[in-house]
């Protein structure tokens, strides 16, 4: 399996099939509005910018699983994230991303790497590489623009097909 073979939906209510990433680095980071990591929805949004024309796509997915940090609807998600830090990256519906009824994607990550490597907090940062494998993996505290995260992902946009 891969992360292509997963599907989400958009926080605007549209398809998002990992499938469309086929071909691009991912950074695929579980979010939060209310969290002491909010602030690194402007790091994320850097990342978007300073990658996005060579191949490299940031996803934010809401969830409300750590400290029910994240209680808002899709909407007031959306507003928030463009409001505050001008997020313009692709966003999901409000997800599970832990425990046995976390989305599938985030249950094969956690299959995949031992349960220990599922998200501790809001912000945990997983690399997907241009081939749907998983190609890193940050915590919380890792901030977005850390240099191996920025390392890691030009990294995988060497390797795009």
């Amino acid at each position: 399996m891969s992360a292509h073979e997963f599907s989400f939906t958009s926080i605007d209510g549209q398809p998002m099939p990992m499938t469309a990433y086929a071909g691009k680095a991912v950074l695929l980071v579980n979010t939060a509005s209310e969290c002491g990591f909010t602030p690194q929805y402007a790091g994320l949004q850097l990342l978007w910018e300073d990658f996005r024309d060579r191949g490299a796509v940031v996803i934010g997915v809401p969830s409300n699983d750590f400290g029910s940090q994240e209680p808002g609807s899709e909407d007031e998600i959306q507003d928030f994230c463009r409001s505050r830090f001008q997020v313009d990256f692709p966003m999901t519906t409000k997800q599970t991303v832990v425990g046995p009824e976390a989305h599938p994607l985030y249950r094969w990550i956690a299959d995949s790497l031992g349960e220990d490597h599922a998200p501790k907090w809001n912000f945990h940062k997983y690399l997907i590489g241009p081939d749907g494998e998983l190609a890193g993996v940050w915590p919380s505290a890792v901030a977005p623009n850390n240099a191996e995260i920025r390392t890691s992902i030009e990294s995988q946009l060497m390797q795009q097909n």
